[in-house]
């Protein structure tokens, strides 16, 4: 439950002067700190007891992850109780002793009393070059797992001073034993308890929020408010309400009779110096985080000209076409699916249409740009090769937009880019909060 403090930061973050549509709907309410950790805990204690059987399938006998202090490994929040570790260097290491099980040890530089929860961990901590090759004299590992490489940097996070100091700790024999994670950390992560949704869905909903406010009269007004201003709206919008960013938030325009600036085949960020003016089409892509996740968010609004009561009708096809992509990939997705084959049929599909579309999906959870199978068109140029299959319950963000000629801008091509959470059933992607339908209004 919201505590007094926390309602009055809410009240700040949705005030009276909203308009009435924003006012009416009321924010969803975040956990405190102490209760996010508890529930994360728990999640914690699921994930710890499926994790034999995945360092098995990936075919590792030992798992280290090592946090330093002010250089935090991403990993340490995901497998260990999410809380502030400030040793040197503390280590998680999982350990697969056969018939007895899962060993898991914690060899820290302080005593901590929510480690003993899940992990072995003393009042009175022994030295890592005491405690580890002890551990390697005992099971004799034939291959010791670490973020030693891959494609992702929360594959690849330990540090070249940390990995010398475990090889000379465990001696040159098990050296040659250190392999890397990347696929075993990616399953790790993708894989979503079903139970996590509920406690998503609001992180989504505060952001579909944050980011109606920034495209409304409260943050805009045509003329005057820079796309600067907007952004630091934002920012302010997050610290009243008790939540941070992974990412600056971004804002695009288009504007009847420019040419859209591009990058990397996308259409660019614009400079926080444009004045936004009537008839300009705004967009936002906007994330936040809680509970040790991250969403990611896009949408797009419509400055009326004086006169102007609607969206001109081409604008509308626009956003339309864009809403048809995402039926046609919402549709074909089933868990086990390939992402390669769904982007296939997506896309093919669209042609059939005649929609000019670009698919760039990616999955959520613990980071922003999480690690699954991503149904993408840069896929390919990566080198990256099937299959990928889709896993259940996984969270992905189903980002794409389209390009249309639209009548009233003189045939000027727009793009609708869209960006919404979703996550993964039996029926297909679901997503976490409804998708836009149409464009945001700001009045002069």
């Amino acid at each position: 439950m919201l505590k007094p403090g926390r309602l009055a930061l809410t009240i700040l973050l949705f005030p009276l002067a909203a308009p009435l549509a924003l006012a009416e709907e009321p924010p969803p309410k975040l956990l405190g700190w102490s209760e996010q950790t508890r529930v994360r805990e728990e999640f914690l204690e699921r994930r710890h007891a499926a994790l034999l059987a995945l360092m098995r399938k990936h075919q590792l006998d030992w798992w280290i992850v090592v946090n330093e202090e002010f250089h935090d490994d991403p990993l340490a929040q995901a497998i260990a109780p999410p809380r502030p570790y400030a040793g040197n260097r503390d280590y998680f290491v999982f350990v697969d002793t056969g018939d007895k099980g899962l060993r898991r040890v914690a060899i820290t530089g302080f005593s901590e009393e929510a480690l003993t929860r899940f992990f072995e961990s003393p009042s009175e901590p022994r030295p890592a070059d005491q405690v580890l090759p002890e551990l390697y004299a005992a099971y004799a590992p034939k291959r010791i797992g670490l973020g030693i490489s891959g494609r992702r940097g929360v594959m690849r996070t330990l540090t070249y001073d940390t990995y010398n100091q475990l090889s000379k700790m465990l001696g040159p024999e098990a050296t040659q034993r250190f392999v890397g994670v990347e696929a075993f950390v990616e399953e790790y992560l993708d894989t979503r308890l079903p139970e996590e949704n509920a406690y998503y869905e609001p992180a989504v909903h505060l952001t579909e929020l944050l980011a109606r406010r920034a495209l409304s009269r409260e943050a805009i007004t045509p003329g005057r408010t820079s796309v600067g201003d907007v952004r630091r709206f934002l920012y302010d919008a997050l610290w009243a309400a008790g939540v941070r960013t992974w990412f600056q938030p971004d804002l695009r325009v288009q504007r009847k009779g420019r040419p859209n600036p591009t990058s990397r085949g996308f259409l660019a960020v614009e400079p926080e110096s444009t004045v936004i003016e009537p008839g300009d089409l705004l967009h936002v892509d906007f994330g936040i985080s809680y509970m040790g996740w991250d969403t990611d968010w896009q949408r797009m609004a419509y400055v009326l000209r004086p006169g102007e009561t609607d969206v001109p009708a081409g604008l509308k096809r626009a956003l339309a076409n864009t809403g048809t992509l995402q039926d046609a990939l919402m549709s074909r997705a089933r868990a086990g699916m390939d992402s390669g084959e769904l982007y296939t049929a997506t896309m093919d599909a669209m042609k059939e249409k005649g929609i000019e579309a670009m698919i760039y999906c990616h999955p959520l959870g613990n980071q922003g740009h999480g690690l699954g199978p991503s149904i993408d068109f840069r896929a390919t140029r990566r080198g990256e090769t099937g299959p990928h299959p889709l896993r259940p319950h996984s969270w992905i963000s189903i980002e794409l937009n389209t390009a249309t000629s639209v009548p009233e801008w003189d045939g000027q091509k727009v793009f609708a880019m869209q960006e919404d959470p979703a996550w993964l059933g039996e029926a297909g992607y679901t997503f976490f909060r409804p998708r836009q339908r149409e464009l945001y209004l700001i009045r002069k």
